[in-house]
């Protein structure tokens, strides 16, 4: 049951039915018009800027659509009135029985209510975290994996066909160096003194590395030239490291549906082939480019390079894509690697990146454009960074890895639902600050304990329910009579159930998994004023002493409540609490 989008169905049906009346001229598109929450929860149930969005194109006044509109959706039984406010925006008041049909299907229905066909089966590709496989995720990495597991399951709660793929970085430089790393730290493991020289990764945690090297291969590697053991021990410390990555995303919940390796890239042809692709498209041409605005670099100077016509899709310049040398940049493999996602069957593609990628978004999806020929959508996110205190100051943790604050530090600090539902309290392109004295705290300041405790009172109700010998099953639920004369704290906390079917799919189009964290905020609030009113008004108590219909009507409403709290905290990753310690 999906109120917003019964309502608006009626109001497209009316319009319809104007069209065919000619008071509205035909061949209007109804697509921008919608149904929301009011403004002002003081003006109506819902609201509607038909009159507004179709005024211009229909060549009428808003006042003049938004009556005639008006007099139609009364006629409607679910619709107690429809008034004209302002230019001409409609708020609509609904029918009292409506509020506990909806209680009843969200108990009936569990956690397939607010589950929306929007994605129709579209394959999504949702990539995220790809950290360099060079050691242990940091803080940073944190953020991204949360938001890209929280928009994966909303999408896939939305709809859509999604796979959760992460993106080895394991064809660049930086696994030579992560390989002379190792190396240093076998040599440690031998008995001799490491030399861990600038540029090389200084962390411990490539301690077990160096001696699972020693394990291998004995003394055997010491003394020997690079040439001779480069090649294995980049394989073997990559292997290590990916298992360490994935022992960290496993901390936090999140599992990968694909792990592909850019390494794979090459010497297989693939870059040849999606650079052909590109070629064939006339899009790739040997040229100078022009030297960079602002103060010119010292070492700059004009060359001939392979580059792509990127500038015909958005970007600022053309990309090279092979330098003078004959080397491939590192959009080469890039441009590759996104071809096989589209070789691959999505429909649309997502990537999310760290804040300090911003200078690729153009031109990776100017890549996607040219080489889908505009079939396949590429949406970058990106991650802006966290920043960790405790009690409001900047707080240095241990660096177990060298340099940086890993994100097992985080989750053995705070705990996995902690830290996720707290990632997700900011907008992505957003700073954050993660605070470790606020998010453990236990007050109304702290969204996920705030939002936890709400679940748990729920629970609470029921087991104290049971307790009493009533029969509160979901079954018995679905079956309870709401009052038609409802409260406005009880009136509050149904429309923002109602909702959710709304909320996810506004959500979903954005992908932005951050507003189900918001909306949770506010349902929890809704659920805690009602509980806080029944201190002093009995008759709002969930528990109607001595009563079970009347309790179990106001527990139908209670259980609701969870049942979309439950659903929500699932999207983002996060356990619901049955009770709180």
């Amino acid at each position: 049951m999906n109120l917003f989008s019964d309502i608006r169905a009626a109001v497209i049906a009316a319009l319809d039915v104007m069209v065919a009346e000619g008071a509205l001229p035909e061949g209007l598109d109804f697509a921008n018009v919608a149904v929301e929450p009011p403004r002002d929860a003081l003006h109506g149930d819902m609201a509607s800027n038909a009159a507004m969005v179709l005024a211009k194109p229909a060549n009428r006044k808003p006042r003049e659509i938004a009556d005639a509109l008006a007099a139609k959706l009364v006629a409607d039984a679910r619709i107690l009135s429809a008034d004209v406010a302002g230019p001409g925006f409609i708020n609509l008041r609904l029918a009292p029985t409506l509020w506990s049909d909806l209680t009843r299907n969200v108990v009936q229905t569990g956690a397939a209510y607010g589950r929306s066909d929007l994605g129709q089966g579209v394959k999504v590709n949702v990539e995220y975290v790809s950290a360099n496989p060079t050691g242990p995720m940091h803080v940073g990495h944190t953020r991204g994996a949360v938001f890209g597991d929280a928009l994966a399951s909303l999408l896939d709660f939305a709809g859509y066909d999604v796979t959760r793929e992460y993106y080895i970085n394991d064809g660049g430089a930086q696994v030579d160096v992560l390989a002379r790393s190792a190396y240093e730290r076998y040599r440690e493991a031998c008995g001799l003194e490491p030399e861990i020289r600038e540029g090389l990764y200084p962390g411990d945690y490539l301690i077990p590395v160096g001696e699972a090297i020693k394990a291998k291969y004995g003394r055997d590697l010491l003394d020997k030239p690079e040439e001779v053991w480069l090649v294995d021990l980049r394989g073997f410390a990559t292997e290590a490291m990916m298992e360490m990555i994935r022992g960290d995303l496993a901390s936090l919940g999140v599992k990968m549906d694909v792990f592909y390796s850019e390494k794979s890239l090459y010497g297989t042809g693939q870059i040849e082939a999606a650079l052909k692709r590109l070629q064939d498209l006339g899009l790739i041409y040997e040229g100078v480019l022009e030297p960079p605005k602002g103060k010119l670099p010292e070492d700059w100077e004009e060359r001939e390079q392979t580059l792509f016509r990127s500038t015909q899709f958005g970007d600022d310049v053309d990309r090279p894509v092979k330098k003078s040398d004959g080397a491939w940049t590192y959009f080469a493999p890039d441009i590759a690697y996104h071809w096989t996602k589209i070789e691959r069957g999505f429909d649309l593609l997502i990537d999310v990146f760290g804040a300090d990628h911003g200078g690729y978004v153009k031109r990776m999806k100017a890549a996607v454009a040219a080489l889908s020929e505009g079939r396949v959508t590429l949406d970058i996110k990106l991650i802006q960074l966290v920043k960790l205190f405790k009690n409001g100051e900047p707080f240095k943790m241990s660096k177990r890895a060298g340099t940086f604050v890993t994100l097992r530090d985080v989750v053995e600090q705070a705990g996995a639902d902690v830290t996720r539902f707290h990632m997700l309290t900011r907008k992505n392109d957003a700073p954050l600050d993660f605070d470790f004295a606020k998010v453990l705290e236990q007050s109304k300041d702290n969204p996920v304990f705030y939002v936890q405790y709400a679940h748990a009172r729920v629970c609470s109700v029921l087991r104290k329910a049971a307790e009493a010998g009533w029969d509160m099953s979901d079954a018995r639920l679905a079956k309870a009579e709401l009052s038609t004369d409802l409260h406005v704290a009880e009136l509050s906390l149904v429309k923002k159930i109602a909702e959710w079917p709304r909320l996810v799919e506004v959500a979903a189009r954005a992908n932005e998994p951050h507003r189900v964290a918001f909306y949770l905020y506010d349902l929890a609030s809704d659920l805690h004023s009602l509980w806080n009113r029944g201190h002093d008004d009995a008759s709002l108590r969930f528990l109607q002493e001595g009563d079970e219909a009347a309790s179990s009507a106001k527990i139908a409403l209670a259980r609701a409540c969870a049942v979309v709290i439950s659903s929500g905290l699932a999207i983002l990753g996060v356990t619901p609490a049955e009770e709180m310690r």
